[in-house]
């Protein structure tokens, strides 16, 4: 749980409430479908996203944008999620200092949303980059995350 401000300032609130709803969506995000709260769901990734609008850097607001796609996606909104999916994939692709377990999620999570919003051969590809990416995360735990996300996806 991210430390409670010592102050008033609403950056520091701001900054406390991103990553309070950030830490509590994803593990709803990554639930298995049948268990999904799409309420909780929702609210948490959006909460999270506006809070990092306000006083995050470029890197929270599009991990935000990854939360979203995910939540999108688990909650059977494929289009809204593929729109928020392709935008955060732009991003990380064009970051040269990505981190590899951040291009699997980013490849992962790009082919969950474009198969929820019926985008066959972009499923097809994302998940093959995906797929690939993952084999190629050096640290064994980082791997494990990954894959744990990656089972989720319907392959093609």
């Amino acid at each position: 749980m991210a430390k409670t401000p010592e102050d008033t300032k609403p950056e520091s609130w701001h900054h406390f409430f991103a990553a309070t709803a950030n830490n509590q969506a994803w593990p709803l995000a990554e639930a298995p479908r049948s268990q999904i709260d799409a309420l909780a769901l929702l609210n948490a990734a959006h909460a999270s996203a506006w809070h990092w609008q306000a006083v995050g850097n470029e890197l929270n607001r599009k991990r935000a944008l990854m939360l979203l796609a995910q939540a999108h996606t688990a909650c059977g909104f494929g289009q809204s999620a593929l729109l928020y999916a392709n935008e955060m994939r732009t991003f990380f692709l064009a970051e040269p200092s990505t981190p590899d377990w951040e291009l699997a999620f980013t490849h992962a999570i790009h082919a969950n949303a474009a198969h929820a919003a019926g985008e066959t051969t972009l499923h097809e590809s994302s998940y093959a980059l995906a797929k690939s990416a993952i084999a190629a995360i050096k640290d064994e735990e980082d791997r494990g995350i990954v894959t744990c996300l990656f089972e989720q996806v319907p392959r093609p």
